[in-house]
């Protein structure tokens, strides 16, 4: 502070005059050494120059400055004199001061004298000093605290009286320098030798400096400079950079105690480096499983190959990456690629397999395929250029032979598909800012348990999460948001998609998906899908409308429930099944849709909340409840909620079982659909034949194929109105639709039954 601030610590010198020190504490009023007998100036001594000379008479011989010397907090002060004995005895030699507080009294309880030094040779040069500070710390000897706010500094003459000396100019210095180490807490890379010439191989430097910091309970600075690391680094302790370091991509620089997003870009001096580099140490901590991106935006110019930057393609722990956003930035690394090759698709020998293929290097692995027999979602899982062969994600349903193949390669904010597995890999709290120029993240091709939860894919350009093979089995999404970059386009116009699954028991719960081309298509079983709101409307007349979930699978073993179904439909086909054709397989079963809403604005007539659309004939439904759901409609009513797309093939009736579709309630729906369905007959003319028709409220235009009871409503009676208690019997699908069953009498009869008739066989 001396430097610093200007402030004058050193009293004057005895040249000055004698009046100015005192011979009391210091204090205004004391009494001087000017004009006193036992003290006098020596202009030339040989050793000290100019000096006091001093002799003792009485029992503590006081020798004070009557300047005030500031005491501030975190000043230290080192008061010190050179003394020696000239004649008579020898004294003792100690520095003293007195402790002033504000209102100008003496604190007391505080040490105001220093170590004594007895002088024991004439002519002997000896230095007595003293440390004040307001801190209690090794080293200082007179410790003051807080209440003092100056001192008078000089010295004390104890011991026998009668003795001479000699007193050089007493000294006060800032000495605050030297206690640095113990007032920061930390240590500079630079004392242990490193250089931070961005040359020199600083990493042995950087190990004694954690070494050291360890053992001493401080943290590290890196100051300023760029700091080369030639191998893996770790950091157990705090650490701090003002400078930057740089490493080459193998070598890993672990921070264990600052492992956040901030530490790593200053650490690396650029967001997006660092980024990358505290994501690649994310797979090799033991003692963090989170990199916090501390709230922070990450600006991306090119995809984060997770795999190439963990330098790993095996992981089943789990890690968490969170709290931030990552942005796509504008780049051309952001572009498709895209190939076009023959190959041949042979579903008897291998269905995961394009064999043949031409140009098979120049396909990119995670590539979606794209032909004549190539269902939604087709994505090249792998590929072995020597073979010429590319392994797929999914079966293909019509494209035996060999035919032209387009191989897409979207781009991806985050691309896990180098991993051959990683599992209970998390993302919480991330918004994926794509800015419609990327996609938002790949999953390995295998592993179990990833999870997405709080997260918002805001504007793919093409797919918000895509799963190549079996890295989305188990797979999480939880309360997260998907906002499409296609928005203001024409339903039909639009090409992204939210998500996709290949392999099993995905949770999709609590989700908000706005206006994409689809929500999700779905390829495994065990699906769970609840509390979502996708919507996919737009602001055309009478517009078109597709499917909000799509599955690729028969037999699906799948809740959809509470879910807001919103401008969408429900699809149900096999569109991933290499032999579309029923063969002694599951059919279409195991779908569970309870207590959601459907709703629609000015939608055609001709729309359906729930399509089923085999790829191949022979198909039928074995295991679908449809209940407690709500429909309803706005600026147009719909014919049905519920219907078989034939493009391909029809489903098989005669084979329907258990086929629930009860308790839902319909709004703006021309025709009520029920299974078991009541039907109120009323026959007004005597007949031995009742033909009573479902009259269309059986599902999917299905066949009448059971009938559960008819119950007589009042009597039935004879021509002659006389009452009659025959016993009839049902004929089950008759009609050309065999949509009606006969309630059959001995006699003609008529009267009123209440028939409860299903479209299926129950067992």
């Amino acid at each position: 502070m001396a430097i610093t601030d200007g402030l004058v610590l050193t009293p004057p010198p005895f040249s000055a005059g004698l009046d100015l020190w005192s011979r009391e504490n210091g204090t205004p009023g004391t009494g001087s050494y000017a004009g006193q007998a036992n003290a006098a100036f020596v202009p030339a001594d040989q050793d000290f120059g100019g000096c006091l000379e001093l002799t003792k008479t009485s029992n503590t011989q006081q020798l004070r400055s009557y300047g005030e010397t500031p005491i501030i907090p975190g000043l230290y002060l080192r008061v010190s004199a050179k003394v020696k004995a000239v004649s008579g005895n020898f004294p003792t030699v100690r520095i003293a001061g007195w402790a002033g507080a504000s209102d100008n009294t003496n604190v007391l309880g505080v040490p105001q004298v220093g170590p004594a030094v007895t002088l024991t040779t004439y002519g002997e040069i000896v230095t007595v000093s003293a440390i004040i500070a307001t801190g209690n710390r090794s080293g200082v000897d007179m410790p003051w605290g807080l209440t003092p706010v100056y001192g008078h500094f000089g010295l004390d003459l104890t011991g026998a009286n009668g003795g001479v000396v000699r007193i050089d100019d007493i000294e006060i210095e800032d000495i605050t320098g030297a206690f640095l180490r113990d007032l920061m807490d930390w240590v500079d890379v630079r004392d242990f030798g490193a250089r931070g010439d961005g040359v020199t191989d600083d990493s042995a430097a950087f190990d004694a400096a954690d070494t050291y910091a360890s053992a001493n309970a401080v943290s590290i600075l890196i100051s300023k400079g760029t700091y080369f690391l030639n191998t893996n680094v770790t950091f157990n302790n705090k650490v701090r950079f003002e400078g930057t370091v740089s490493m080459p991509d193998e070598f890993r620089l672990s921070c264990t105690r600052d492992y956040n997003l901030d530490t790593y870009e200053a650490a690396f001096g650029d967001e997006e480096e660092g980024f990358r580099r505290g994501l690649q140490v994310l797979f090799y901590f033991t003692d963090h499983a989170t990199f916090d991106l501390s709230g922070r935006r990450v600006l991306l110019t090119r995809p984060v190959d997770v795999a190439a930057v963990a330098g790993m393609d095996k992981l089943v722990q789990r890690r968490v990456l969170s709290n931030g956003q990552i942005e796509a930035e504008i780049s051309t690394e952001w572009e498709s690629e895209t190939a076009t090759s023959v190959a041949t698709y042979t579903p008897t020998t291998n269905a995961m397999r394009l064999t043949n293929v031409a140009n098979v290097a120049n396909i990119i692995v995670g590539s979606r395929v794209t032909g004549t027999g190539v269902g939604r979602e087709i994505y090249v899982a792998s590929k072995d250029v020597g073979a010429g062969t590319v392994e797929l994600s999914r079966p293909l349903w019509g494209a035996a032979g060999s035919r032209n193949y387009t191989f897409t390669r979207y781009k991806y904010l985050l691309d896990f598909s180098g991993f051959v597995n990683l599992g209970r890999f998390e993302m919480t709290d991330i918004e994926f800012k794509c800015n419609g120029r990327s996609s938002g993240v790949m999953l390995p091709y295998a592993g179990i348990g990833t999870r997405f939860a709080d997260c918002v894919f805001n504007s793919p350009k093409d797919r918000g999460i895509t799963s190549i093979f079996e890295g989305c089995q188990g797979l999480f999404v939880d309360q997260c948001q998907f906002l499409s970059n296609e928005q203001p386009l024409r339903v039909q116009d639009r090409t992204t998609i939210a998500l996709n699954v290949n392999a099993n028991d995905p949770k999709l719960r609590d989700n908000r998906i706005v206006r994409f081309a689809h929500f999700a298509v779905l390829a495994g079983s065990g699906n769970m899908i609840i509390g979502n709101h996708f919507f996919q409307g737009d602001d055309q007349p009478a517009g078109v409308r597709r499917a909000g979930i799509v599955f690729t699978s028969t037999n699906v073993k799948t809740l959809i429930t509470g879910n807001y179904i919103d401008n969408c439909y429900i699809e149900w086909g096999n569109e991933h099944d290499p032999a579309p054709e029923f063969n002694s397989e599951y059919s279409f079963g195991g779908l569970t849709v309870t207590g959601n809403i459907f709703t629609s604005t000015d939608t055609s007539i001709s729309f359906n909340y729930f399509m089923i659309k085999p790829y191949g004939p022979g198909h039928f439904i074995n295991g679908l409840t449809f209940n407690d759901n709500v429909f309803r409609t706005v600026n147009g009513n719909i014919d049905r909620v519920e219907a078989v797309d034939t493009t391909h093939a029809t489903l098989d009736y005669s084979r329907f079982r258990n086929v629930i579709f009860a308790a839902n309630a319909f709004n703006g729906v021309n025709q009520i659909t029920q299974s078991p369905v009541v039907i109120q007959h009323d026959q007004n003319t005597e007949a031995e034949t009742w033909v009573v028709d479902t009259a269309g409220f059986l599902p999917f235009g299905s066949r009448a194929r059971n009938v559960q009871s008819v119950t007589a409503e009042g009597g039935i009676r004879t021509a002659g109105n006389v009452l009659d208690y025959s016993m009839p019997y049902v004929e089950i699908e008759k009609g050309v639709d065999s949509r009606q069953i006969y309630v059959r009498w001995p006699r003609a009869l008529k009267g009123r039954v209440q028939a409860v008739i299903r479209c299926d066989n129950p067992n």
